[in-house]
């Protein structure tokens, strides 16, 4: 029988999505594409906001569609969050949340001997959870392998429903993530990218003293491993102690992306993000004490609940001030059943889309500044495409895209020197040393 997957969301889901997969693959069904008519449609949801939601239900539809008498499976934060409505839509056959799709090819099976629509949507623990054991042996269609090591959150930020969906904070062994590296430096992957949900507080359950120095160390010692690189980061538990560790790996990359949300101190103690500006400050200069070839990059949230026109502009102050190489930019939306949705002083759309282009264009200048200011460096790029009638594009370790000019006779995966001589855009330019 035929699968397609779906999968909406953060690198988190993309991962599952992938180890979901290679189980199906290995009970003897056979991947398609999404847009194929599918025997078996599995969905991996997202449930951040409202409108990842509606985005939820409408590729259910669009599967449906497809095939009416498929099996559709949904998984995820949706199917965690929603599940008792979900297991009634027209065309669901099963529902799981952010646990059991190890299971999933049991469930579909099951479904198909009986007909019967399955529902299985533990309820989380806020307090104790056992990680789930999933792994990949090969990313589709990537030269970096994004690899999951954390699950969970409790820090309850006041417009996140992430907490209510995925339960306690677990971290995965080193033991079992060092296997799975293995098998991906034989594929021949040579850039890790850990992710997870609250990833600084990677190891802190395990109580043996692992940490996420101890993740980054385990998957650099792996023979053909060149980078190690981490996704996502809450300012959380990130101390100078870890950094200074940290800038002793020489295979660890100078890039942080560390989501700040806000820039105004007001704004993060509605957001209940447990940090302050000064906190945050202090984060940024203690790593480019330590590295200061390093590059940050962020997410800023625009329009939160009774944010005022002078907090906006102390966040738009404070995002120049740390000179961010990136920011996602993107306004605040209500999500029903956290604090932030009940919250007085709802701020009018058309001033979070005006506050949100301001905020871009701010992005847009910072991002240019930063090009600008790799001119005339040496960077190490990972080589991922070719790029008709100008070479092989990559990224550096620092997260800048790169363009080598003179590279065509290189192939994907390697990692090569380059001169960077200008930019077009945001994506620089140069040639190998």
């Amino acid at each position: 029988m035929t699968f397609a997957t779906y999968t909406l969301g953060c690198k988190v889901n993309q991962y599952e999505t992938e180890a979901v997969s290679e189980i199906m693959v290995k009970r003897g069904y056979k991947s398609v594409p999404f847009d194929c008519c599918a025997d078996i449609y599995i969905i991996n949801t997202c449930s951040v906001t409202a409108a990842a939601d509606a985005k939820n239900r409408n590729v259910i539809r669009q599967a449906f569609r497809k095939n009416p008498s498929a099996v559709i499976v949904v998984t995820g934060c949706y199917g965690q969050s929603a599940g008792e409505k979900l297991i009634d839509a027209e065309g669901v056959s099963i529902v799981t949340g952010t646990n059991n799709r190890s299971d999933i090819p049991d469930m579909i099976e099951q479904y198909l001997m009986t007909g019967e629509k399955i529902l299985k949507a533990d309820a989380v623990d806020f307090h104790s959870m056992d990680y789930e054991d999933l792994s990949v042996d090969t990313i589709t269609g990537h030269t970096r392998a994004f690899v999951k090591i954390q699950d969970g959150c409790t820090q309850f930020c006041s417009y996140c429903i992430i907490p209510f969906t995925r339960g306690a904070q677990r971290s995965r062994s080193l033991t079992d993530l060092r296997s799975e590296i293995e098998r991906l430096a034989d594929a021949g992957y040579k850039e890790i990218v850990l992710t997870g949900i609250n990833m600084t507080s990677y190891g802190r359950d395990l109580k043996d003293g692992t940490d996420l120095v101890s993740a980054v160390e385990t998957v650099a010692s792996v023979e053909g491993i060149m980078r190690v690189r981490f996704s996502s980061l809450e300012p959380m538990y990130f101390t100078e102690e870890t950094i200074a560790k940290l800038s002793n790996i020489d295979k660890f990359c100078r890039h942080f992306h560390l989501a700040i949300q806000s820039g105004s101190d007001s704004v993060l103690k509605r957001m209940n993000r447990h940090y302050t500006t000064e906190d945050f400050l202090k984060i940024t200069e203690t790593v480019r004490k330590y590295m200061p070839d390093s590059a940050f990059t962020t997410d800023i949230m625009v329009g939160f609940p009774g944010e005022t026109d002078e907090e906006h502009k102390e966040s738009m102050i404070f995002a120049r001030k740390i000179g961010f190489s990136r920011m996602h930019v993107f306004p605040y939306s209500r999500r029903q059943g956290t604090v932030a949705d009940k919250m007085k002083d709802q701020v009018p759309p058309n001033v979070k889309k005006a506050r949100a282009k301001e905020m871009g264009e701010l992005a847009f200048e910072l991002k240019e500044e930063f090009t600008k200011s790799l001119y005339g460096t040496i960077q190490d790029v990972l080589l991922e495409e070719y790029v008709p009638g100008k070479g092989m594009k990559g990224f550096a370790s620092n997260y800048c895209e790169v363009i080598a000019k003179d590279c065509t006779a290189k192939r994907q995966g390697d990692i090569v020197k380059v001169l960077i001589t200008g930019s077009e855009g945001d994506i620089c330019l140069g040639e190998t040393v």
